[in-house]
């Protein structure tokens, strides 16, 4: 009966391990310095088409990582950006499907409701190598589409370190 004892008792305690460890997991993060190499590539390809912009990268969880307004960008576009890039990463979509998709009359038209949610074209989602890692933003460019263009040319900068 003893022996029987001690074998129950060494199963619960291998169960026990096993659950432990999948109570647990691992994310993959950016460095800032990768957050800030994204943002200044988006900056500067704007910058050569004339626009002056702000440019967002969060997190996975919508955390600003790095911000940079370059020096004639509108007050506004540091919101604007930010609050794009935590669209994309919050929804893990680009907020140029957003846009469509939030539209009145649509299902997910309640969605423009949210205080942060931003429904308009410029905030991109990093994600490579099958892990998400959040999402970049600009603002200021004359368009949803020209922010977007800017925004996917920092991910272009970074999509080798991404994708190791």
């Amino acid at each position: 009966m003893r022996k029987l004892s001690i074998a129950t008792l060494v199963l619960l305690g291998v169960s026990t391990i096993a659950q432990a460890e999948d109570a647990l997991f691992q994310i993959k993060s950016l460095t800032p310095e990768t957050a800030l190499i994204a943002a200044r590539t988006a900056m500067e390809t704007c910058r050569k088409q004339g626009f002056q912009v702000s440019v967002a990268v969060v997190d996975r969880s919508g955390l600003t990582q790095v911000l940079l307004r370059d020096r004639f960008a509108g007050a506004h576009t540091i919101d604007i950006a930010t609050n794009k890039a935590w669209t994309a990463a919050s929804f893990h979509t680009n907020t140029s499907t957003l846009s469509t998709d939030t539209q009145p009359g649509k299902p997910l038209s309640g969605l423009r409701g949210l205080d942060r949610f931003m429904g308009v074209g410029g905030g991109v989602v990093i994600e490579g190598a099958g892990s998400y890692y959040g999402g970049i933003a600009v603002s200021g460019a004359p368009g949803g589409d020209s922010d977007e263009q800017c925004a996917k040319a920092g991910l272009s900068a970074i999509a080798d370190a991404l994708e190791f």
